[in-house]
């Protein structure tokens, strides 16, 4: 599958580096393009041009910077966009809530595109390894879309997490607060730990 992961930092790089080792063809959508070196494996790229040659975007960038990204293209049309973005404000509260999501918010700017919510209820350790007494723990995520549910479970797995649906794309109201409470308890007792979903 041909990934651009438009951020390059802790949750970017982590995810980039899983699905590179899995196959995928990924590409980092940086400000300074192919003058910053790439990770082995991947290659780098300007946003806009990271964008229109992959088939999945991984939004991966602070919530300020989330419309200039939205910018960089016109035409979205085909692609599927995974948010792992928390909209926190620089108050360190969600700046989206209660009746909407960053993801819905994100959904309105990249029009044409199948957003997923998705990597944004754990920390990047986890992305690393994502697995606690042998078994993968669970990544929640968000879609209305059964094409990008199923790229979305692909690459899920291929980072080495259990996939669990939960539910369309305004689930990500829920998924988000989820969010801050997982980053509250990291800062309180630090980040080795996982919420996961256990069935009976």
């Amino acid at each position: 599958m041909k990934i651009a992961v438009i951020g390059s930092g802790n949750v970017g790089g982590t995810l980039g580096k899983a699905w590179a080792r899995a196959g995928h063809d990924v590409t980092f959508g940086t400000r300074a393009g192919t003058k910053e070196p790439a990770t082995p494996g991947t290659r780098n790229a300007a946003v806009a041009q990271a964008i229109r040659g992959a088939e999945v975007i991984v939004l991966a960038v602070p919530w300020a910077a989330v419309r200039e990204v939205a910018k960089e293209v016109s035409d979205w049309s085909g692609k599927v966009v995974i948010d792992c973005i928390n909209p926190i404000d620089p108050g360190f509260r969600l700046a989206v809530g209660f009746d909407s999501s960053g993801a819905e918010t994100i959904a309105g700017l990249v029009s044409g595109a199948s957003v997923v919510k998705a990597f944004n209820t754990t920390g990047f350790n986890n992305m690393a390894n994502p697995v606690y007494g042998g078994k993968a723990v669970s990544m929640l995520f968000a879609t209305d879309d059964q094409a990008a549910r199923k790229a979305a479970e692909l690459l899920i797995r291929d980072v080495g997490f259990d996939p669990v649906y939960a539910g369309p794309l305004k689930q990500a109201r829920y998924l988000e607060p989820l969010a801050m409470l997982w980053i509250s308890m990291s800062q309180q007792q630090g980040r080795e730990f996982a919420l996961t979903v256990v069935r009976r």
